[in-house]
């Protein structure tokens, strides 16, 4: 099919803009959210709020076993199975343990130290707007293959809310899945595709140091453990980098180190925790071992004894090339030429990962910079926001995102 067609065929679908009716619900729908932000596993409000807006849509959403979290089918009867596998929308739900920083913000957390600062409301604001565009459009006649969104909890939760979501069956039927993640880099309006590794694997490492303690003025005679915890901190980095493929990225990065309590005592404990990237997913798959081995050596060196607490996260996120295509056809069609841009790969871990490990996907980097806006922004940051207008852009990419691939089935 030509861009051409492909333009026709989304103008058909959604002729123009999105309504500013629905516009305007969905905005409200995300200030809602963001005002009222929940840890992972227990978004059991933004649960509720979902739920009873697809239900008035005449939708029958199903709130997942660990009681957050639900998925919501359109095109098919309850129980029915798919004559075709389905396409999947996949939204996480749940915020961050930060405060939230904004100033003069209507809309800022009420909830002190909890924060929306990861866009996790715009995500899930997206996916239930092209819910409603598409069960209307179902109901129109005009939806030829069914469609699951997943409104996942606990995204931000090691190893992922993923994980549950598809134990508890989210993805049965399903033949693909894509997803949108918020990106304070790239100006609303447009998005940020990358076939292949988009993110990070990203691990977690909790390291005990342990000797027998002693006197300052008599370091030979004991365990010296803050010199072993130092060079645990600094070597255990190098050693591990030189042990993979350099193009692989495998980082070790420290968050934390702890020992002792007075200024002429050798302690007898040590901790420090910290994080492990990968950029290739076969290091990833290796990672543990390499560490363990590095932390073993440098801790024996220094006559301490190691105890690793080693916490697999989630592996880099992947996208296949179809998946990414579909996405990049879709929002040509909806926005032209100009409005998709190439992305770099992330350290950033995203447990999107799992789904990708089960089904072909991919995951859109979702501009919500206002354009113009040179400020450099992050994720993770107190004072973020987004440009709402992205909202509009990510239903509209998905609705024809779906539109596309139901097509392109029927050929």
């Amino acid at each position: 099919m030509s861009l051409e067609s492909e333009a026709g065929l989304a103008g058909d679908v959604l002729p123009g803009a999105l309504s500013e009716s629905l516009h305007a619900e969905l905005v409200a729908f995300r200030r809602d959210l963001h005002m009222h932000p929940e840890l992972g596993n227990q978004e059991f409000r933004t649960t509720a709020a979902i739920k009873e807006r697809l239900e008035r849509a005449g939708l029958k959403p199903r709130v997942l076993a660990i009681g957050t979290g639900l998925v919501c089918d359109i095109g098919i009867a309850e129980g029915e199975r798919p004559a075709v596998p389905m396409l999947a929308l996949r939204a996480d739900i749940d915020a961050l343990p930060i405060p939230d920083m904004k100033t003069d913000c209507p809309y800022r957390s009420t909830v002190p130290d909890r924060a929306h600062a990861c866009g996790h409301d715009v995500h899930t604001t997206v996916v239930l707007g092209t819910g409603l565009v598409l069960a209307d459009l179902h109901a129109k006649g005009l939806l030829s293959r069914p469609v699951r969104l997943i409104f996942q909890p606990a995204e931000e939760v090691l190893p992922g809310g993923a994980i549950g979501a598809i134990a508890d069956g989210a993805l049965e039927g399903v033949g693909r899945i894509l997803a949108v993640h918020c990106d304070p880099r790239v100006d609303a309006g447009k998005v940020g595709l990358r076939h292949g590794p988009i993110t990070s694997a990203c691990d977690r490492l909790e390291i005990a140091l342990d000797g027998p303690g002693g006197h300052t003025a008599r370091p030979h005679l004991t365990t010296d453990l803050v010199t072993a915890a130092a060079r645990v901190a600094i070597d255990v980095p190098a050693l591990v980098a030189r042990r993979v493929d350099t193009r692989a990225g495998l980082a070790v990065t420290w968050g934390r180190i702890e020992s002792g309590h007075a200024p002429n005592v050798v302690p007898q404990h040590a901790e420090l925790s910290g994080t492990v990237r990968c950029l290739d997913i076969n290091a990833w798959r290796d990672a543990p071992d390499i560490v363990h081995a590095a932390i073993d050596e440098v801790a024996t060196l220094h006559r301490a004894k190691s105890e690793i607490n080693y916490m697999r996260g989630v592996p880099p996120v992947v996208n296949d090339r179809e998946s990414t295509e579909l996405l990049r056809r879709a929002m040509v069609a909806r926005r032209g030429m100009g409005s998709v841009e190439s992305t770099e790969q992330s350290l950033g871990g995203e447990d999107f990962s799992w789904y990708l490990e089960e089904v072909p996907g991919a995951m859109a980097r979702l501009g919500v910079r206002r354009p113009g806006d040179r400020t450099v922004r992050d994720l993770h940051q107190g004072d973020f926001d987004a440009d709402e207008s992205a909202i509009t852009v990510g239903v509209e990419m998905f609705t024809a995102a779906a539109f596309l691939e139901a097509d392109a089935t029927e050929r």
